[in-house]
């Protein structure tokens, strides 16, 4: 399977595209002879958390899937297309604090490392923060806004590779600074190489109209939806879900912060973390968090499981 870099987050001129994977579907004849089938246990596991999730509807014009034409990923293809997996020596991810940050946005992402750790059920270590300033060619002033932009290429490219530790399933930094891709584009929230296993997420923007709560909610979902893509996740189509494509920040809002039956069992598939024991997690992690909502949306689908 080739991997190519990929928009996390991509907003051009005139439109907010949330997340473009980049990922290659398989041909037909790469799919191995003997298919693997969907465990048993997995398969109740999904059967029994599918009524808290709602069917994707119909998109409106400036939705994702109003826009690109996806045909989602169920969990049998996902195993079957020899998804990238961590392994017994790279098995750990890596949070990178990447230039300043104000207390605040400290705090979310000392947040943010915890419940990647619980939502995939894999180790998760924050590096010590890196002091960062980019300079030309590596910089711009926006167009249309005037901010300074840094460019992703160059953190993808030159700042992180060398910083990746040898255990790392892959590398995750996030920066204070606006971000751009190339000269076409107004501004990107993120960017991942996944050749590389490394990605930079800003959290310039997504403060933007939004109160503490909205903007952990915010920063939580991205970093768990471009981990997903690390990870060989398509976008979802079939529900309304955290691997879900988004074109705006409004629609990154109304998506839960977990992902459908389909996505939870390749988590499970990719981590081999018992479901019922995530959920109990997650539960815990968001009571601890003042995410009450979604403790007692994990609460219930752990009920469900048992």
């Amino acid at each position: 399977m080739v991997f190519r870099p990929v928009l996390a987050i991509v907003l051009s001129f005139l439109l907010v595209s949330a997340c473009s994977t980049g990922i290659d579907a398989p041909a037909n004849s790469s799919v191995p002879e003997t298919r693997k089938q969907v465990p048993q246990r997995l398969a109740a596991d999904m059967r029994a958390i599918e009524p808290f999730f709602s069917p994707m509807g119909k998109p409106a014009a400036y939705d994702w899937l109003g826009s690109h034409h996806e045909d989602g990923q169920t969990f049998e293809e996902y195993i079957n297309e020899n998804p990238t997996l961590p392994a017994a020596e790279r098995g750990k991810l890596y949070v990178l604090p990447l230039g300043n940050f104000t207390r605040n946005q400290k705090k979310i992402i000392d947040i943010t490392t915890g419940y990647l750790e619980v939502f995939y059920g894999l180790p998760v270590k924050q590096l010590p923060p890196r002091p960062f300033k980019s300079t030309y060619p590596n910089v711009r002033q926006n167009p249309l806004t005037h901010t300074r932009q840094t460019k992703t290429g160059y953190i993808l490219d030159t700042i992180l590779p060398p910083l990746l530790p040898p255990d790392a399933a892959a590398l995750i930094a996030f920066t204070a600074d606006d971000l751009y891709p190339d000269e076409t584009m107004n501004y990107v929230f993120g960017q991942a190489s996944f050749d590389k296993r490394v990605g930079v997420w800003s959290l310039y923007r997504l403060s933007d109209h939004a109160n503490y709560s909205t903007f952990l909610r915010r920063t939580l979902k991205i970093a768990a939806h471009e981990t997903g893509h690390m990870f060989s996740m398509h976008h979802c189509t079939k529900y309304e879900c955290l691997m879900s494509g988004t074109n705006s920040l409004a629609e990154t809002d109304r998506r839960p912060l977990d992902v459908c039956p389909e996505c939870m069992a390749k988590i499970a598939w990719l981590s081999k973390v018992d479901s019922a024991v995530r959920y109990k997690n997650l539960a815990a992690f968001c009571e601890k968090n003042g995410l009450d909502p979604e403790a007692k949306d994990f609460r219930q689908k752990l009920a469900a499981l048992r």
